[in-house]
Parts: structure tokens; sequence; C-alpha cells
């Protein structure tokens, strides 16, 4: 297990010799809690890819760095990037960081049929209901129970 903050971000140290099935604790900066992330094969090679590109491979240099290659990229930066990449497809609307974390979700619940319980411990959530809530699939999910035929 390897910690990192996410205010300050990720280090190349960090993740540099992390392995497929390792786990990276990241400590969250609006709970102070840490939120355990465990890396498939495909993460692993991916970093390692861009190990082999990144323009600072030091121990101390944020894994993901700014435009200017210095500084840690931010949250609003990506948040940033993810809306011109949407508009440059077409796509309408409010995407970001957030609406990927919540895609992930849902589709882990509809697609994939993950339980809830599973899904409110990788969201942090205290409940269920803040679980259903937060996917918008309760509404989906009842409106389905009247539509089976029988």
């Amino acid at each position: 297990m390897v910690a990192a903050n996410a205010n300050r971000g990720v280090s190349v140290g960090q993740i540099e010799h992390l392995q497929t099935g390792d786990r990276l604790e990241i400590k969250q900066s609006k709970t102070g809690k840490y939120r355990a992330a465990t890396l498939n094969g495909a993460v692993v090679r991916l970093m390692a890819d861009w190990l082999a590109e990144h323009p600072n491979p030091k121990s101390d240099a944020p894994l993901f760095i700014s435009r200017t290659g210095k500084k840690a990229l931010k949250v609003t930066s990506v948040n940033a990037l993810i809306r011109g990449w949407c508009a440059e497809v077409g796509l309408h609307g409010n995407y970001g960081t957030h609406s990927m974390r919540k895609t992930w979700g849902y589709h882990q619940r509809v697609q994939m049929d993950r339980p809830i319980p599973l899904l409110m411990a990788a969201y942090g959530h205290a409940s269920k209901a803040q679980t259903l809530e937060y996917l918008c699939i309760q509404d989906d999910e009842i409106r389905d129970l009247y539509d089976l035929e029988l």
C-alpha cells in the first residue's frame, strides 16, 4: 500500500514500483479520509508507459503535471480538459471529473450488477439511499418493476 495526499497529488516515486493488485491510498482533501484504489494490469501498464514519457521522472515530481511542467495537475484543470474534449466531440452539458465518477458507478451498478453496499464503500457513502440518489438510478429501477411483462 502506498499513501498519497490529494492536495499535493501523487508523485512519481509513489507509483513507480507498484504492480498489479497493489493498492494506492489517496487522502481526500474534502473529508481527510483515505480512499483505496487497487491497480489492475491496464493501469500498471499505462503508468509504466507514462513514466517512460514523463518529462521529469524524479521520485518527488508530480505524476500528473500542469502545463508548466512544475506543479501537480489540479482537479480544476482536469475538469477544463474534460469540458474541452466533450465540446470537441459535440457533447453538450456540464461534464467533469465528478460526472466521470458518477458514470463509473452507474455502469458498475446497472451493467455489471454490482451490489449497492459495495458501491457505498467505494464512494464513502453512509447509506444506500445516498448512493442510489447519487447514481440517479432508483427511479429507473422502480419504474422497471412496473414495466415487467409477466
